[in-house]
């Protein structure tokens, strides 16, 4: 039994057929020639395997063009116009070949950082290589997106609405949502969901990082159309995470990377003779959350004695793993 082709297979092969066609295709040549659509049942279920891959690529921007025969008017062809789908010739500089080459180091992810070699690798074959030493010394790297990233990009391709548990920014409360996804935009150092909140009936938009557990998409595919004129920017503005400053307490020698970004200050009038072995320190952040899930790693290395709220947040996360390890509530 032959095994059928994959939609997006037969999309690739029908634009590079319609693209390298000396004049153009009609719809029998396209169902002989072009692999995959043997496989309709029927021609009923040709036609609307064919329209549906039109359909699919006019939405991609892929210029299809519809050609009549001047004679016979009832011959209907198709060909792609490679005028207008064609890119310009690509040219790099050799900095600016380094500098591409030093942003491709950015992501630890692995599956964009596997993107982002093949394009290096690309760019490579078109124009100079950046030198060994281009960029020594110098390295970029960011956190990659949260595990919410995956299943809220296939939805948003899909049109189709998702569900999660999510934790407020303003308040902490958690609650399940259901959004209409529309696009993921990166600010501030952190992934954001924009889309339609259907419990409230008003877009907003959503941090990923106070994503809890799994992202489920729920309902039909092509459920909704995503609106032209939404204002990005006033959405995230309400989203942007609590920002503020930190009072640690540091064991001497200890959460190198804390040090460097704080400043010594003195301790709080309400605190006690526990703190004589420790260095405090005073540390931006910029979201609450995040800064939390640092700080816990480094366990009773660290205390927090201000804000209360930043301290709640890393005992929580502390009593999680002292639960998971079956040693009741960390004490400190």
């Amino acid at each position: 039994m032959a095994q059928r082709v994959e939609a997006a297979e037969r999309l690739l092969d029908l634009v590079i057929a319609l693209t390298h066609t000396q004049r153009w295709m009609t719809k029998r040549q396209i169902r002989e020639r072009v692999h995959g659509y043997a496989d309709a049942a029927s021609e009923e279920s040709f036609e609307r395997m064919f329209e549906r891959d039109k359909d699919l690529l006019r939405e991609m921007g892929v210029p299809l063009v519809v050609e009549h025969d001047p004679v016979h008017e009832d011959d209907v062809g198709y060909r792609i116009d490679t005028a207008g789908y064609s890119l310009p010739p690509v040219a790099f500089t050799a900095e600016e070949v380094g500098v591409l080459s030093l942003a491709a180091e950015l992501w630890q992810d692995a599956s964009l950082r596997s993107f982002a070699r093949r394009g290096m690798t690309k760019l490579r074959a078109v124009g100079p290589a950046p030198e060994p030493d281009a960029h020594a010394g110098l390295a970029l790297r960011v956190r990659g997106p949260e595990a919410a990233f995956a299943p809220l990009l296939e939805a948003i391709d899909a049109r189709r609405a998702v569900t999660f548990t999510y934790r407020a920014a303003s308040t902490g409360q958690v609650a399940r949502r259901t959004v209409e996804p529309w696009r993921i935009l990166s600010r501030d150092r952190g992934w954001y969901l924009v889309g339609l909140d259907r419990d409230r009936q008003a877009p907003r938009a959503f941090r990923l990082s106070r994503i809890a557990g799994k992202v489920r998409a729920t309902g039909p595919t092509r459920a909704f159309a995503v609106p032209a004129d939404v204002d990005v920017e006033a959405l995230l503005e309400r989203a942007r995470p609590r920002a503020g400053r930190a009072r640690l307490a540091v064991l001497p020698g200890r959460a190198a990377a804390l040090r460097a970004r704080g400043t010594p200050t003195p301790p709080p009038d309400h605190a006690d003779g526990a703190l004589t072995d420790r260095d405090v320190l005073a540390v931006p952040y910029a979201d609450l959350e995040v800064f939390s899930e640092e700080v816990a790693t480094y366990a009773e290395t660290v205390l927090v004695l201000d804000p209360p709220e930043l301290r709640e947040a890393v005992l929580r996360r502390l009593r999680a793993v002292a639960a998971l390890d079956g040693g009741g509530e960390r004490r400190g």
